[in-house]
């Protein structure tokens, strides 16, 4: 199947519906016009695009967690606990593993196993199971605004039911929930399936409902050079805005050194800002995300709240719309409601604490964040040039070239030769840098940078030293030295 980056026809849109919405029973319970008039009835201060949109005029840093369990009755009283107890200001419902997978009869094994033994037999929420009149029980029993967060290749019933059933944000893109995810998916049909839910919330917007749409930013959340995560959101969204949608919050997963933190999420916003601009989107309110460290994390509740708190402190800094919060059962597993709430709460106070900070243009940060686009620019011109002016076509052409190329994924359709290190500073260098398209002054930047760590610690430039910045921060460090 050849994809191209075209808006999805009416007919054709419909044509795919009624096989989409027959994959599952609940689908039946989706009616357009119907759910229309629902998400119009909701109350501007529980809607997700309004509060972030607000918090950006304001200068001001939202915090949100993940969460989500079997039981509806339990994920109600679990988000209405982060809401009051943990402070959110907005808030998830993430999903389980088989509705991720579309493997529907086993979360229904799930739901009915959570109810015989009063526990949670799922790592999320089941959606798609449940339906629409269960997932409105749930939005509308909450003060704040919520967003369905998973990691679905095929999420098409899923968004359906999600939008009819009170949701007002989605996450999730045809690169993001495809290559970082999945081994076997092909991005020609994962960015297929994609456009079909972005062209979903492009109707909703033209029938006067606007829901928030934000790719996933942190890829595989270990040792991502920005200029790989900020390239894939850009197109993320030119996908998602050719098909209708107006409202994007891009991410992007924290790294760890404060400057370049700062100035990936700094890059980030003017160029997709950009970009959309470029090629006639000047209409889309784009807010960003900055997500809480996403390796390893200390064992220790103490040492895991000061990974949180650094975190806190960069999106504050970098005046990140809103901030994904981490708790201090990270190392441990899934983490009970109130180790969720007391991350909220020690992420809360750092961002209120830093609230009138602003780190954005200090010269070491607007002269990282020129590296950072220059960087984007090499990448993004030539998968514009692979795909002869279409993004769909160019992103699959790049993987192939592995032009695009995201460090540790599990796909097949990845290359996987960038090889990412720490510098001396703790920024994310590219120690080898694969097929990358960068400019050679670019790529002797990189390799100058490693080679000034290499002679600080006495040793070459090498693969130990991504294994050893993998494991630092589990062992109370940000660069892997050798011996810490």
């Amino acid at each position: 199947m050849e994809v191209k980056n075209t808006k999805i026809t009416e007919a054709d849109f419909f044509a795919q519906r009624k096989e989409v919405l027959e994959q599952w029973p609940t689908g039946k319970g989706v009616d357009f016009e119907e759910a229309v008039a629902y998400q119009k009835s909701i109350h501007p201060d529980r809607r997700f695009g309004a509060k972030l949109e607000k918090a950006a005029q304001e200068g001001v840093t939202l915090i949100q967690p993940r969460a989500g369990v079997a039981l509806y009755t339990e994920h109600i009283k679990l988000l209405q606990y982060l809401e009051t107890e943990g402070e959110a200001d907005l808030l998830p419902s993430t999903v389980d593993s088989y509705t991720r997978l579309n493997r529907y009869n086993e979360a229904e094994t799930g739901i009915e196993k959570s109810k015989e033994t009063g526990r949670s037999m799922l790592n999320g929420f089941p959606i798609v199971n449940y339906g629409v009149d269960i997932c409105r029980t749930v939005t509308s029993a909450l003060s704040s605004p919520v967003q369905v967060r998973h990691g679905t290749p095929d999420a098409r019933l899923l968004t359906e039911i999600s939008i009819a059933g009170g949701f007002t944000s989605y996450e999730g893109g045809g690169i993001s929930y495809n290559i970082p995810y999945s081994k076997n998916h092909s991005l020609e049909k994962t960015i297929a399936h994609w456009q079909y839910a972005d062209r979903l919330v492009g109707l909703y917007e033209e029938a006067g409902v606007s829901i928030n749409r934000e790719p996933f930013g942190p890829l595989t959340g270990t040792l991502i050079p920005p200029c790989i995560s900020n390239a894939v959101a850009i197109i993320e969204s030119l996908l998602a805005a050719t098909q209708g949608v107006k409202d994007i919050t891009v991410g992007y997963g924290q790294c760890g050194n404060l400057i370049q933190d700062i100035a990936a999420v700094r890059s980030l916003k003017l160029l997709t800002e950009s970009y959309l601009s470029k090629y006639g989107f000047k209409d889309v309110r784009i807010t960003t995300v900055f997500h809480q460290w996403m390796g390893g994390f200390p064992q220790d509740e103490s040492k895991a709240f000061g990974v949180i708190s650094w975190g806190a402190a960069a999106a504050a800094l970098a005046k990140a719309t809103k901030v994904i919060v981490k708790t201090p059962h990270e190392a441990m597993g899934v983490p009970t409601k109130e180790a969720n709430a007391s991350g909220l709460r020690a992420t809360k106070q750092v961002i209120s604490m830093l609230r009138d900070q602003d780190l954005r243009e200090i010269p070491e940060v607007i002269k990282e964040s020129k590296i950072i686009e220059e960087e984007v620019k090499c990448i993004l011109d030539k998968v514009e040039e692979l795909g002869k002016g279409d993004f769909a076509l160019g992103t699959i052409a790049a993987f192939e070239a592995g032009v695009l190329d995201i460090p540790f994924a599990p796909s097949r359709f990845n290359a996987g030769k960038v090889m990412p290190a720490r510098d001396n500073s703790g920024a994310i260098r590219i120690l080898e840098m694969g097929n990358l398209p960068l400019s050679k002054s670019l790529k002797d930047f990189h390799r100058m940078k490693l080679e000034q760590r290499a002679a600080q610690e006495k040793r070459e430039v090498s693969f130990q030293m991504v294994i050893d910045d993998v494991y630092a921060i589990g062992k109370g460090f940000l660069v892997g030295r050798p011996n810490s």
